[in-house]
């Protein structure tokens, strides 16, 4: 996508969102933004479902509310990203890097966050049902009443993180750390 179209839309959008008539919602649904900068971009309730979002940087967006179902997102900096209510469904996630992005309800069923660093991440009440989290980093993270049904937690690091009122049923724990370093806890 053209850099100057990509702007006209996020202009309109910006619009959008403050109920001027001249706005329109982002629909980007299925455009190439391969390492776009998006950096600090408002993209709430933006529809960037089946978007190719590979490297692209999205730290400090927001993208409250915004459709990403099935979008590419392997290795994008969504670092301070605000994806509180997004829908993640079925989302590539791979090697992304969360560190300190609030998803508070987000919706990440099915999706592939395998080597994904998500260190102080707020995932409170989100929905990883199904989820690939091998190998993530959640070191800090609050996962506080999410849903981990049937997540893939191998490898993953989960030092410091806060599980309360988690639903593990299901959850493949193999190679999870769990306790501080000198208490090396593995499952």
């Amino acid at each position: 996508m053209i850099k100057q179209e990509l702007d006209k839309i996020l202009e309109l959008h910006v619009l959008f969102l403050s109920e001027d008539d001249a706005g329109e919602k982002a629909n980007l649904r299925s455009k190439n933004l391969h390492g776009a900068d998006l950096s600090g971009a408002d993209l709430r309730d933006a529809d960037l479902s089946d978007a190719d979002l590979r490297d692209a940087d999205l730290r400090g967006a927001d993208l409250r509310d915004a459709d990403l179902s099935c979008a590419n997102l392997h290795g994008a900096n969504l670092r301070s990203a605000n994806l509180s209510g997004a829908n993640l469904s079925g989302a590539d996630l791979r090697g992304a890097d969360l560190r300190i992005a609030n998803l508070r309800d987000a919706d990440l069923s099915c999706a592939n966050l395998s080597g994904a660093n998500m260190v102080e991440a707020y995932l409170g009440g989100a929905n990883l049902s199904d989820a690939n989290l091998s190998g993530a980093n959640l070191s800090g993270a609050y996962l506080g009443g999410a849903n981990m049904r049937d997540v893939d937690l191998s490898g993953a690091n989960l030092r410091g993180a806060y599980l309360g009122d988690v639903d593990l049923d299901g959850v493949n724990l193999s190679g999870t750390i769990l306790a501080d370093k000198n208490e090396e806890q593995k499952l």
